[in-house]
């Protein structure tokens, strides 16, 4: 019998030696969690056109996002333009994109010009980069999505040619997104 009561006790002894040891080392800390942030990608990078690249994405990376048959890009540089082609209903839809990259500059300035031409702007995180896209239907369903890259700022633009239905903000983010997963 006592020896039972020895156990008990080794047991009674290590129980509140551990919730002792456990209440000794916690503590609560004030404030609220925040996101983590990928830090602006290399100030050195260069996104203008580059061994047949635009925006660090090739003409077939670009046809794939955006589920295109066919692609031209009529101009490269800092700002390169493409006219895709894709199946749409009974025939095919016309899609215009544009990269830019601007090597100064900030997003906030990128931001009130859109406002300023009356886009509708909304605030988004992509790949952990604070980005916003612009929506501004003239002629055809149109938006870019621009984020902050190195001292400067880059955006894609994709408007849908003479259709002023669909979602064109999405495509704009499919492209940033990948830009900006290219440079991690």
């Amino acid at each position: 019998m006592l020896r039972s009561s020895g156990r008990f006790g080794q047991l009674l002894i290590v129980a509140v030696t551990t919730t002792a040891t456990v209440a000794g080392c916690t503590h609560s800390v004030g404030g609220t969690a925040q996101r983590a942030e990928s830090e602006v990608p290399d100030p050195e990078r260069s996104y203008g056109y580059v061994d047949d690249r635009c925006g660090l994405l090739d003409d077939g990376s670009v046809q794939d996002i955006l589920q295109a048959d066919e692609i031209t890009r009529p101009y490269s540089g800092a700002v390169c333009q493409y006219i895709l082609s894709r199946p749409s209903g009974a025939g095919s839809q016309i899609v215009d994109v544009t990269f830019s990259w601007f090597d100064t500059g900030s997003l906030d300035r990128e931001r009130e010009l859109a406002e300023a031409r009356g886009a509708v702007v909304n605030e988004v995180v992509l790949e952990r980069h604070d980005v916003f896209s612009a929506r501004r239907d003239i002629t055809g369903a149109a938006c870019s999505a621009t984020a902050a890259a190195g001292t400067g700022v880059l955006s894609w633009w994709v408007q849908f040619r003479g259709v002023s239905t669909g979602d064109p903000c999405a495509e704009a983010e499919k492209l940033l997104s990948a830009t900006l997963r290219s440079d991690m």
